[in-house]
């Protein structure tokens, strides 16, 4: 008999994970469709001056050719704390994903005790006993005044298994969970990336302007040599002079201003790679004069390339799954446990045959009335679902519009900066011919100050043109993905088998 108990007790698990395989209630995952374009309307009609090859894995700002751009991005890894938090958050779910399944297997543990008590003969005619507690390496027995006293000993294993046979959905729930958390973390650091290169480009930016102004100032002293003499000549007012003096030292001023930006724009990189702002100092650089366009692609090919298109297709899966889970809650629940042992004394008899002990039992519940709980919680699971599969639509609408407004961006401050450099080539003629014309007392000295204006103007607003182009660049890189693609997410039984290799 107890042969018989210890082969069903052996048997048990494995016939019941056979069962626990058909037994998966709720509905079947099967990934919606999401409306995408056959075409990206921006490209038409537009050739790339500086067409890019696709995004390196994991290095996409090697486009740029900029060695400390990459020395900088390469810290995000290491040191960016918004990056380490959604490292953290993806560690917490793949360990749900192991709490989860632990609730898919039996619970098995070992006890041992050892009890000493005694009592007095008289305790039969309603005197009362007393006992005491004895240490395991106490044995044996006695009598004073009718009574006896002796040393019990037992071991036992319990398995115990509260049955989840109508579906393993919270795991895999939980399993798609985590690959939503593994997306969030690779938008997260390409969102960190990407924040970084702009930050960087509109440093870059800063430190061109101050070398415009400073080429500036310093065509204007010039400017203001030739009117002082003008003057000493006698051939101008001193009017020319204090004018030109006052245009100088204006410009004088807002090249200072130029290092409130770039002090900023510093500070911002250096906590983007986890360092306080007094720790990182980067000195003055050229603002890089190519503009790399990395070609989109098919539009159908977006939806691999984005992780958060892939965390809010796998968000669906996480909430389809939690619907089966509220439909669990309509069949019952099952319980089995087991019991072996040996108890008794004197511990050198324990493991006799006569003294082993054994029970088998099942358990189970069926709720008949809930006052319509289950039905409620099925319609909520469901109606989550269907707001999960609004949002990924919605997701998948919002990527082909950044991708287009990068492209549009892109195509437009194009052909802008071609304009803007006629008009430059312009105004310095105009600059150079009205000098000439001043000296030659043709003119008066305020349209000299007119064209110099002019051409300063142009000037900054080409160099802002730049600045818009390379960021609109990185713009489109991060609405590209980076050089992600859903392939680097983490399988569901790679994450289910991060802590256990047995995957039911």
């Amino acid at each position: 008999m107890a042969r018989f108990a210890g082969l069903k007790a052996r048997s048990l698990p494995v016939l019941l994970s056979l069962l626990l395989a058909g037994c998966t209630v709720g509905p079947d995952y099967k990934k919606p469709d999401a409306p995408t374009p056959v075409a990206f309307k921006e490209l038409a009609g537009w050739k790339m001056s500086q067409p890019a090859d696709a995004v390196d894995k994991g290095a996409w700002w090697s486009i740029y050719h900029d060695p400390e751009l990459d020395r900088l991005e390469r810290m995000i890894d290491v040191s960016n704390q918004t990056v380490k938090q959604f490292e953290a958050q993806y560690r917490n779910a793949v360990a749900l994903v192991a709490e989860a399944r632990a609730g898919l297997f039996p619970t098995a543990a070992l006890s041992a005790a050892v009890s000493r008590g005694g009592g007095s003969s008289r305790a039969s005619s309603g005197s009362s006993g007393s006992g005491t507690s004895g240490s395991a390496g106490s044995s044996g027995s006695g009598s004073f005044g009718g009574s006896s006293r002796g040393t019990e000993f037992s071991v036992a294993g319990s398995v115990d298994w509260d049955l989840d046979v109508w579906g393993r959905r919270q795991v895999e729930s939980s399993a798609a969970g985590a690959q939503v958390s593994a997306a969030d973390l690779a938008n997260a650091r390409l969102s960190a990336q990407a924040t970084l290169a702009t930050d960087y480009f509109d440093l870059r930016a800063e430190d061109a302007l101050a070398q415009l102004l400073t080429d500036t100032v310093a065509a204007y002293r010039r400017a203001l040599q030739i009117t002082e003499n003008q003057y000493h000549a006698g051939t101008t007012s001193s009017i020319d002079y204090v004018t030109a003096l006052a245009q100088l030292q204006s410009t004088e001023a807002q090249l200072v201003a130029v290092g409130v930006q770039r002090q900023q724009f510093e500070h911002a990189i250096a906590v983007l790679t986890g360092h306080p702002p007094s720790d990182l100092t980067l000195a003055p650089a050229p603002l890089a004069a190519a503009v790399p366009v990395i070609p989109p692609g098919l539009p159908s090919a977006l939806l691999e390339r984005r992780p958060d298109v892939a965390a809010a297709e796998r968000s669906m899966q996480q909430e389809n799954a939690l619907i089966g889970v509220a439909v669990a809650a309509y069949y019952p629940d099952i319980s089995l446990s087991a019991l072996a042992g040996y108890g008794g004394f004197p511990l050198g008899t324990l493991f006799n045959a006569s003294n082993r002990v054994w029970s088998l039992g099942a358990s189970g519940s069926e709720t008949l009335f809930d006052g319509g709980l289950r039905h409620a919680e099925v319609a909520a699971a469901q109606a989550t679902y269907d707001a999960s599969v609004a949002s990924y639509r919605q997701t998948v609408l919002t990527a082909f519009q950044q991708v287009e407004d990068a492209l549009s961006n892109l195509r437009i401050l194009e052909m802008q900066a071609k304009a803007e450099d006629i008009a430059i080539r312009s105004t310095q003629r105009a600059v150079q011919a009205t000098l000439n014309a001043y000296r030659a007392g043709t003119v008066v000295y305020t349209s000299v100050i007119t064209e110099q204006t002019q051409l300063l103007s142009n000037q900054q607003a080409a160099l802002a043109i730049q600045q818009s182009r390379l960021v609109a660049s990185v713009g489109l890189v991060q609405a590209l993905g980076g050089g992600w693609s859903t392939g680097d997410l983490p399988t569901a039984s790679t994450i289910k088998a991060r802590y256990n290799p047995l995957v039911p």
